[in-house]
C-alpha cells in the first residue's frame, strides 16, 4: 500500500486529490485547520486526519511522526494573504511575513520533518505552485512572491535530494473559496472545478518524470 500525506484536505484542491488517492487504494494521512471539514473528509475516506496549521512545529513534528514511511506528500495547503488583495505600495509587512511563513516555511518544514520517509521509500514530493509566480497580475505580489519562493525552494530541492522525485505544479485556475476571496464569488464560478485538475496530477504521480516545473496545460 502506497502512503500520502496531503495538507490543506478539508477542501478544494487538496480535498480532490484526497478523495482520488483513496479510490485507487492509498492510505491518507490528511491535514488542515478546518476541524470540521476535515474530520468529515477523513471519516468519509477512511483516512487519518491530524487537524491543526502546518505553520506550527509542533503540529508539523505530529504529522512527521504518524508517517514513518511516505511514498507521496503534497504541500496543497497555502494562505492568500490580505483580501481585497492590496498593492504592494500598501501591502502590510506583517501580513506578507505571516504569508512566507504558510506558503513557504511551512511547506518547507515539513517536507524536512518528512524526508527521512520519503527517502526510504524514494517517494516524491508535490508542490501546489501558481501562474502568479511566474506572471505580473496587478493585486497579487504578496502571494506570487511566495509561490515564486516556492518555485525555487523546489528547484534547489530536486537538486539536493537525487533519490526524491520533487515537482512543483501550476494546476490554473479552479472554483475554490480562495479564488473567491481574491476575485469575487461571480468570477470565481467560471472557473473550472477542482476535480478537473485531479487526473493529471495523478498521471504526473504514477508516470514520475525528471523533477521540475509543470502548469497544468502541459499535464494534459
Amino acid at each position: 500500500m502506497k502512503h500520502a500525506l496531503i495538507t490543506g484536505a478539508s477542501r478544494g484542491l487538496g480535498l480532490a486529490l484526497a478523495k482520488a488517492l483513496a479510490g485507487d487504494g492509498w492510505s491518507l494521512l490528511l491535514t488542515a485547520r478546518g476541524e470540521e471539514d476535515l474530520m468529515s473528509a477523513a471519516f468519509d475516506l477512511g483516512a487519518l486526519a491530524i487537524p491543526g496549521d502546518v505553520a506550527d512545529p509542533a503540529h508539523v513534528a505530529r504529522l512527521a511522526e504518524s508517517v514513518p514511511e511516505l511514498d507521496l506528500l503534497i504541500n496543497n495547503a497555502s494562505g492568500l494573504g490580505p483580501a481585497p488583495l492590496p498593492r504592494l505600495a500598501d501591502y502590510p509587512p506583517d501580513a506578507l511575513r505571516a504569508l512566507f511563513e504558510t506558503n513557504v516555511i511551512a511547506p518547507l518544514a515539513l517536507t524536512q520533518a518528512t524526508l527521512p520517509a520519503l527517502r526510504k521509500r524514494r517517494g516524491a514530493i508535490l508542490n501546489i505552485t501558481s501562474d502568479a509566480a511566474v506572471e505580473a497580475y496587478e493585486g497579487w505580489g504578496g502571494y506570487g512572491a511566495t509561490k515564486a519562493a516556492l518555485d525555487q525552494m523546489s528547484n534547489v530541492l530536486a537538486a539536493e535530494e537525487p533519490d526524491v522525485a520533487v515537482w512543483w505544479v501550476d494546476p490554473g485556475e479552479m472554483r475554490t473559496r480562495m479564488l473567491a476571496d481574491a476575485v469575487g464569488p461571480e468570477e470565481a464560478a467560471a472557473a473550472p472545478p477542482p476535480e478537473s485538475v485531479v487526473p493529471a496530477l495523478l498521471r504526473l504521480v504514477g508516470a514520475r518524470p525528471a523533477p521540475g516545473r509543470f502548469t497544468r496545460g502541459e499535464l494534459e
